[in-house]
């Protein structure tokens, strides 16, 4: 039997009937997720499930009521090109709350929901897993407190998660990209060479601020797409002494007759000291040294906004139809797992395995382990990162091989 075939009846196979699944975005939107969303409730009306949408994050599956509905074929037509999330995020204290987590329980079990595909960053992931190891205790104290007959505690009496991850930044370890990220950058390189047209006209350096506290995937990867002189990523912070040779890297470039400087900052960059550089610090430094009209542009949510790329589109729908084979495949002993990109194929991780290599980073970079702090990021973050250095600098001649 062909790979075709046996794949097919694997499909065939699979029934979600009698299941209730509920899908949700959470934390900071990410110009793909409506695609992910509808991959979810079309996959999983294919198989037979019942699905809800839940509105506006955790804190509509706190609030219950009209924020937990229940999706149609039809309701997630045409919203495939949107930026953002039409069913809305939201920041919740509430769930963190173990008062919160009871509520949302409760509104859950009323729907007969047990199956949960949140779409967000790593904090709302770790949430969710939370949410899921805590299932059966919420469940008794509801029978405890009379919301829930008795039985309800056998019928529903797991929780099954599935993650994506939803974040512009790029910034969660276990997968190649996330959803959002590319749509991203397609805006910074349309800012980016629109600024340049106007540099290179008035022999301006422009200075510019991208998205990333804690990530430098954005500015290091739009830095290599638009040619950029100079990038400060939190991962990897200058040498010391940094500020004299960016001056001297800038200045050859005009006595080179280049009429502009680009200098992209990520938002979270630092000094190997851990403390931080800013835009303002960097175009004062260039002033002062060498000078020259310098501009700060700071991109901010524009970076988020707009329709998503076709990259973002058929990821986060092909991430959407793996969540649900996952969920249906996913048993009590299963651990919650977080749908991921590796090569060109979607696959199932460990969800609290990548938050422990994300979280891992972070340590990295406060411990100043920086070589080992881009090693955690991920192969796809290195190679970037040495193309980067390889086509942005050139070496002296009195370092090249005879």
């Amino acid at each position: 039997m062909s790979q075709s075939d046996s794949k097919k009846r694997f499909f065939e196979n699979l029934s979600g009937a009698g299941k209730a699944i509920a899908v949700l975005t959470s934390g900071g939107d990410a110009q793909g997720m409506n695609a992910a969303v509808r991959a979810v409730v079309r996959m999983g009306l294919y198989v037979g499930a019942k699905v809800y949408f839940i509105h506006e994050g955790y804190q509509g599956m706190v609030d219950g009521g009209d924020n937990i509905r229940e999706a149609t074929w039809e309701s997630v037509s045409s919203m495939l090109q949107v930026g953002g999330t039409v069913i809305g995020s939201a920041r919740c204290k509430d769930f963190r709350s173990h008062e919160g987590r009871l509520k949302a329980a409760h509104n859950l079990v009323q729907h007969g929901i047990t199956n949960l595909c949140v779409i967000g960053g790593d904090g709302s992931l770790t949430g969710a897993n939370l949410f899921r190891e805590e299932w059966s205790g919420l469940l008794t104290e509801l029978v405890e407190q009379g919301l829930i007959e008795a039985d309800a505690v056998q019928k529903y009496s797991a929780l099954h998660i599935v993650g994506m991850v939803g974040s512009i930044d790029n910034d969660f370890c276990g997968t190649d990209m996330t959803i959002g990220t590319d749509s991203a950058l397609h805006r910074i390189i349309e800012v980016v060479d629109a600024i340049m047209t106007t540099a290179q006209s008035h022999q301006r350096t422009f200075v510019l601020e991208v998205m990333g506290r804690h990530c430098g995937y954005l500015a290091l990867v739009s830095a290599l797409a638009c040619g950029a002189d100079w990038v400060l990523i939190p991962e990897m912070p200058p040498e010391d002494g940094w500020e004299e040779k960016m001056c001297e890297k800038l200045s050859a470039n005009r006595a080179g007759m280049k009429r502009l400087n680009i200098i992209i900052v990520a938002e979270g960059a630092i000094d190997r000291n851990n403390k931080p550089i800013t835009t303002d610090y960097v175009k004062n430094l260039v002033v002062k040294n060498l000078g020259f009209d310098t501009r700060v542009t700071i991109l901010g949510h524009v970076q988020r906004g707009g329709t998503p790329s076709a990259f973002d589109r058929i990821l986060a729908s092909r991430m959407g139809v793996e969540a649900i084979l996952a969920l249906l495949e996913t048993t009590a002993n299963t651990p919650a797992c977080v749908v991921s990109l590796c090569g060109n194929q979607s696959v199932r991780v460990p969800l609290m395995e990548c938050v422990q290599t994300t979280q891992e980073v972070q340590k990295a970079m406060d411990q100043k382990r920086f070589e080992e702090a881009v090693k955690l990021r991920g192969r796809s973050f290195e190679n970037n990162l040495r193309t980067y250095k390889l086509l942005a600098h050139r070496k002296p001649e009195s370092e090249l091989p005879v």
